[in-house]
C-alpha cells in the first residue's frame, strides 16, 4: 500500500512540532518497510537538503512548487479541492501531521497537538487563532481517525470540539536515547564557550510566547533568589521567539535581579543534552502542553525537574517531578525552592525522572501509530 505522510513540520520547524514530527516518522519508516511511502513538503526543498538523502528505497520525499504559504491559501481561505495526490500520486492513507487536513481523495489521518489555541486564547495569535478556529473542526469532521499526543489532550478534542471519542487515539512522543545522563566533555565545553554557563542554573526550554508562563517564572525567581539572599542558581531560559513575546523581553529588563535571568534564544539540537545535564534544576511552568517533551528529556539526562499541573504533564511527568498550580507565583517560588535546596528530593527526583523517561520511546510511540495506520487502511 502507498501511505503518504505529512513531513512540512519536520523540514521547517526546527523545535516542537517539528521535532515530533522527525522523530515518529524516522522511528515509524522500517516498520512500515512492506509498503511504499511517500513524505510530503508543501513549499520547495533544497536538492541539497540533509532530510532528502538517507532513506529506505521504500521511501520518497515529494516538494511542491507552490509554496507552503500559497498551499495554504489555496486549500483552506480560498477552498481550492487540489488534493495532494496531484504530487504524489494515487494513495491508500493520508497522515496530516500538523492540526489541518488538505484536500485528499484517501482515508486522512489527522493529528492535533493540543487545543491551547481554545483552552487559552489570550495566549495565541489573533490570527493565527481565528485561522485555526475555522480550519480544524473542517479538518476533525473529514478525517477518518485523530490522534492526539495525550489523553489530556484526546479530552480535549472530546469536550471542545465534539470529537466522537472512538474516532481519537493516542501517540505519545518519545525521547531520544541521546538524552542520558552519560558526559560529553567536547559538548560541554562547547556549551560553555558559547553561552558562558559556568555557575548552576535552573534551567527552562520552550519557545517564547505567552503559554510558557516565562514572566510569572521570571518574577517568581526573583523572588526565589532575594529571600535566598543571593544564594540561589542563575536561572536560564533557552527558546527562539515565537509570538507576543514582547511582554517577556520587558519583564526581563524590569527585573531586579536581570544579570542572574539569561533568555538564550534558540539553542540547536545537538547540543541540549549537555544544556539539560548541566542544569541544577529543569523547572517547566507552562499553562498548557499537548504532550511536553522538554521534561522527559530533562529527566532522561539526570536532572531533576518541577513541573506545572496543568493539561497532560502530570499525565507525562507522573510521581518524577515537584509538581505546581502554574498560576500560582507562591507555588512556583516554592517548587524552586525544594528542587534547589532539598538533597534528598533532588536525589529521589533524579532516580524517579530516569525509571519515567525510559517509559516513553519513539519505538513505542511508532508502534503505536503503526497500529492506528493499519486500523485505518483495513477499515476497522
Amino acid at each position: 500500500m502507498h501511505i503518504v505522510i505529512d513531513y512540512t513540520p519536520a523540514l521547517r520547524q526546527a523545535a516542537g512540532i517539528g521535532r515530533l514530527t522527525r522523530h515518529l516518522v524516522h522511528a515509524a519508516v522500517p516498520l512500515l518497510a512492506e509498503h511504499h511511502i511517500t513524505l510530503f513538503a508543501a513549499g520547495p526543498v533544497p536538492a541539497d537538503h540533509p532530510e532528502r538523502a538517507g532513506w529506505p528505497s521504500h521511501v520518497r520525499l515529494v516538494d511542491t512548487a507552490l509554496s507552503e504559504r500559497l498551499l495554504t491559501i489555496l486549500w483552506h481561505r480560498a477552498g481550492v479541492p487540489l488534493p495532494v495526490e496531484t504530487w504524489a500520486g494515487r494513495c491508500d492513507l493520508f497522515h496530516a501531521t500538523d492540526f489541518v487536513l488538505p484536500p485528499t481523495r484517501a482515508p486522512g489521518i489527522l493529528t492535533v497537538h493540543d487545543l491551547s489555541f481554545l483552552r487559552f486564547p489570550e495566549c495565541a495569535h489573533p490570527n493565527l487563532r481565528r485561522y485555526l478556529m475555522q480550519v480544524v473542526p473542517r479538518s476533525l469532521r473529514r478525517a477518518a481517525r485523530v490522534l492526539a499526543d495525550s489523553q489530556a489532550a484526546r479530552e480535549d478534542l472530546i469536550a471542545l470540539l465534539g470529537v466522537p471519542a472512538e474516532k481519537v487515539a493516542v501517540v505519545y512522543g518519545g525521547v531520544e536515547e541521546r538524552f542520558s545522563p552519560a558526559p560529553e566533555p567536547a559538548l560541554d565545553a562547547e556549551l560553555v564557550q558559547r553561552y558562558g554557563l559556568n555557575a548552576p542554573y535552573i534551567l527552562s526550554l520552550g519557545t517564547l510566547e505567552p503559554r510558557k508562563n516565562y514572566v510569572r517564572l521570571m518574577r517568581a525567581y526573583e523572588r526565589a533568589w532575594e529571600e535566598a539572599g543571593g544564594d540561589f542558581p542563575e536561572l536560564v531560559i533557552a527558546g527562539g521567539k515565537g509570538w507576543l513575546y514582547e511582554e517577556i523581553f520587558a519583564t526581563h529588563r524590569s527585573l531586579r535581579v536581570r544579570e542572574h535571568v539569561h533568555l538564550l534564544g534558540f539553542v540547536e539540537d545537538r547540543l541540549l543534552p549537555a544544556l539539560y545535564r548541566r542544569a541544577w534544576l529543569f523547572v517547566y511552568p507552562s499553562l498548557y502542553e499537548g504532550f511536553g517533551l522538554p521534561p522527559l528529556e530533562a529527566m532522561a539526562c539526570g536532572c531533576p525537574v518541577a513541573c506545572s499541573n496543568a493539561s497532560s504533564l502530570p499525565e507525562v511527568a507522573g510521581e518524577a517531578a515537584v509538581m505546581f498550580d502554574p498560576l500560582d507565583e507562591e507555588a512556583l517560588v516554592e517548587a524552586m525552592q525544594k528542587g534547589v535546596g532539598d538533597s534528598a528530593l533532588r536525589e529521589r527526583l533524579r532516580a524517579a525522572g530516569l525509571a519515567r523517561a525510559a517509559k516513553f520511546t519513539w519505538q513505542r510511540s511508532a508502534e503505536a501509530l503503526v497500529r492506528e495506520y493499519a486500523q485505518v487502511m483495513h477499515g476497522r
